[in-house]
Formats: C-alpha cells, sequence, structure tokens
C-alpha cells in the first residue's frame, strides 16, 4: 500500500500564492502517477494537477497558467500562484498503482486552502 503526507495549506489573500507538497511511502515502486484534486464545499472532487511516470502532466482547466505540478522521485509539488477566492478547497494528494491488472488510488488526508482578504 501507499500512504501519502500532505503539507503547506493556509490562508492566503487573492493574488497570493501558496505551495503544497506530498510525499509517498509504502510501495512506492508501484506508483504509476501522482497529482492533486480538490473539493470545496457542495462540490465534487476535481482534478487540479498530475503528473504520471512518463512525464506527462494535465492541468484541470480552472489552474492552467497559474498552477504548477511537480515531482521529485515520491514527492509531488504544487506551485500555486495568482489565487482566487474559487481556488478555496480542501486539496488532496492522490497517487495511482496498478496492482495486477487493477487500479487502486491512494489518497492524503487533505490540506486546506483558504483564499480571502
Amino acid at each position: 500500500q501507499v500512504q501519502l503526507a500532505e503539507s503547506g495549506g493556509g490562508l492566503v489573500q487573492p493574488g497570493g500564492s501558496l505551495r503544497l507538497s506530498c510525499t509517498a511511502s509504502g510501495n512506492t515502486f508501484s506508483i504509476l502517477a501522482m497529482g492533486w484534486y480538490r473539493q470545496a464545499p457542495g462540490n465534487e472532487r476535481e482534478l487540479v494537477a498530475s503528473t504520471n511516470r512518463g512525464g506527462g502532466i494535465n492541468y484541470g482547466d480552472s489552474v492552467k497558467g497559474r498552477f504548477t505540478i511537480s515531482r521529485d522521485m515520491n514527492s509531488v509539488y504544487l506551485q500555486m500562484n495568482s489565487l482566487k477566492p474559487e481556488d478555496t478547497a480542501a486539496y488532496y494528494c492522490n497517487a495511482v498503482s496498478i496492482i495486477g491488472t487493477k487500479r487502486v488510488d491512494a489518497w492524503g488526508q487533505g490540506t486546506l486552502v483558504t483564499v480571502s482578504s
């Protein structure tokens, strides 16, 4: 199994920046992709950004040009710039593994990002 530990959330003013970090432990050799999702109250969880083992990167439409995902071994980072109030949400780190023929998702506990003046 893979365990994920996140850090870096907090309160920031509109236009500000935050950096989220996530480190995986356990069966990290099985990880194919890592990324970030977010969920605001009353909304479904949505993709923020993901990166796979081959170096491919995807961003959610609402964060393109403002957020940057990067990965270093078993850690993944999310640099968030030009933050907007609508970016307020719980942010969850995600790791995708294939065990046999089955996709297995691991999730962090979530870190809260609040964008407010």
